[in-house]
């Protein structure tokens, strides 16, 4: 193996704000010298791309595979949550998710799960307590404690929680908020508990309050929560505070792109490019401690070749010395894996879906492109005493089923998922991942469900009247699979589509769905115990 060659081309000096030719010898992985060169190659030299906040779970693919998929937009590392199969697996699933990276020629860092459960007002699969925190945080590869979502638990100083943030500030490793709308003297006091970033901002002026207190903004752009529009200007605002991240990302959007393409939408919007860039390649190395290249003399030599400072696309990646992708393709073989998971085999029957029939009911009002929602006094049509969607109303019936032992679902009424007929359902259910499905009649509800069982996870779309019946399975926890980004991508496209084609005008109906589940984002929420009040933190009726 030669472990010494040479790369021109113009040097994006991030720190500097300045580009120049260079030629950069690496010699053994790393950067021996950075040197003037007069004819450079063409294409830009840089850092590589880091997402500053993900859930590896939710592009559905394992983390090598994510990675595959990953390194050809030029991302090199992330900064991973793996709460999502912590809640379905616990420490088992921690484990899973640390060795499938193993070999991976990408760096993953790993945080330890802070709620797991998310709450106490749902079934969840497993709990990972301060024990486990403090067990796991000392360790060289889990980096920071993850998104603390129970704020109460914070502000009224609950032990459990505060042990955990204790374990990990006495580790000296970074610890993550999540805190949607709090505002004031309240997030003064979760701020100054030691939490210091927050990726759930909606709106420029709570984000502006938050990095008054000395918080660090992610920017968020995912599959379903979309405010890089609200946040953007940040970054010309406070360039040092704020980073990029996606939290969620589905694999067929994986495919077109990653932190590449907000950087590129930035410099749009008039975002001076090293700004940009400082968020997307630095800003998270300093605050993580991640131990990437920063193209500096004696550094692992980690970089990316771009075509141009325009929309970014990478034509190279390099880690640790290694071209490991390029020109749209990895250049590595993703190792076989065992799938680890745990899954009920449930049983249904259209009984079990009947909501008795009352003048009025509370449903759960969706917003496109955000994970809050919001409640509305709704009058479905009844019929032998049993209440029914009514898809020409707007109006759908919304299912939750506990997958880790046999229990009655939960059921609700849901605005603005759209359907005219059919139905669909998923595995993936933040956070607890019971089984989540939104249907116009109770026959494709049943049959969505039913698929999701017999797959022991995954998502699914079915119509009782024409007998469509599909599916893709997720072995791994009900939420990842080992195939590739294209193969899962295309196959998830397909169930897409078919959704959309049934009447849902959602950009993301299966993500949309996913946080449907997820009580620590108010206003309404659903999980396998009932419905929930996100601002009360309390349920507030059975149907």
């Amino acid at each position: 193996m030669n472990t010494a060659f040479s790369i021109t081309g113009t040097l994006v000096d991030i720190p500097a704000k300045e580009l120049r030719p260079v030629e950069i010898q690496v010699l053994d992985g790393r950067i021996a010298a950075i040197l003037p060169c007069e004819n450079p190659e063409p294409g830009f030299i840089m850092p590589g791309f880091v997402d500053a906040h993900i859930h590896i779970e939710s592009s559905m693919l394992t983390p090598a595979r994510f990675a595959e998929a990953a390194l050809p937009h030029g991302t090199l590392a992330t900064v991973s949550d793996p709460h999502e199969i912590g809640n379905v697996c616990g420490t088992e699933g921690l484990d899973f998710m640390v060795n499938n990276a193993k070999g991976i020629p990408f760096h993953f860092c790993f945080g330890v799960p802070s709620c797991v459960p998310a709450t106490t007002f749902e079934t969840a699969g497993a709990v990972i307590s301060a024990k486990h925190v403090a067990e796991r945080i000392v360790k060289p590869e889990w980096a920071y404690l993850s998104e603390v979502m129970n704020v109460p638990g914070v502000l009224f100083q609950d032990p459990e929680l505060m042990a955990k943030i204790a374990a990990t500030k006495a580790a000296g490793k970074p610890v993550d908020g999540h805190a949607p709308g709090l505002r004031g003297k309240d997030a003064l006091r979760y701020i100054q508990a030691g939490i210091q970033t927050d990726h759930e901002c909606v709106s420029l002026d709570e984000a502006e309050e938050k990095l008054s207190y000395g918080m660090k903004i992610l920017i968020r752009e995912g599959s379903a929560a979309r405010n890089f529009d609200a946040l953007w200007p940040l970054l010309s605002s406070h360039p040092d505070q704020v980073m990029l991240c996606s939290d969620d990302k589905h694999p067929d959007e994986l495919l077109l792109g990653h932190i590449n393409a907000l950087v590129s939408r930035a410099l749009d919007l008039g975002v001076p490019v090293f700004n940009a860039l400082q968020a997307a390649c630095i800003n998270p190395l300093d605050h993580y401690r991640i131990p990437l290249g920063r193209l500096r003399l004696g550094d692992s030599a980690d970089f990316i070749r771009t075509k141009n400072l325009v929309d970014f696309q990478v034509v190279e990646t390099y880690y640790q010395g290694v071209k490991v992708a390029e020109n749209g393709k990895a250049l590595f073989q993703v190792p076989p894996s065992q799938p680890v998971n745990r899954f009920f085999p449930f049983k249904l029957n259209q009984e079990d879906l009947r909501i008795p029939s009352k003048p009025t009911f509370q449903a759960i009002v969706a917003e496109d492109g955000q994970l809050l929602t919001k409640s509305e006094t709704v009058y479905p049509p009844s019929l032998n005493g049993e209440a029914l969607a009514a898809p020409d109303q707007n109006l759908l019936k919304l299912v939750v089923v506990n997958r880790y032992h046999q229990a009655p679902p939960a059921l609700a009424f849901i605005r603005n998922i759209g359907l005219k007929q059919g139905a669909f359902a998923s595995s993936v259910a933040h956070d607890s991942h019971n089984v989540i499905a939104v249907g116009a009649d109770d026959a494709s509800l049943l049959m969505a469900i039913e698929r999701i069982r017999e797959m022991k996870g995954g998502v699914s779309a079915a119509l009782a009247s024409e007998n469509i019946n599909l599916g893709l399975p997720l072995p791994y926890a009900g939420l990842m699979s080992d195939a590739s980004a294209i193969e899962v991508g295309n196959r998830y496209s397909e169930l897409d589509a078919q959704v959309k084609s049934w009447g849902s005008p959602l950009r993301a109906p299966y993500m949309t769905l996913s946080f449907m589940a997820l009580l620590v984002i108010p206003e309404l929420k659903l999980s396998d115990l009932g419905l929930f009040d996100g601002r009360e933190f309390k349920f507030v009726a059975k149907v």
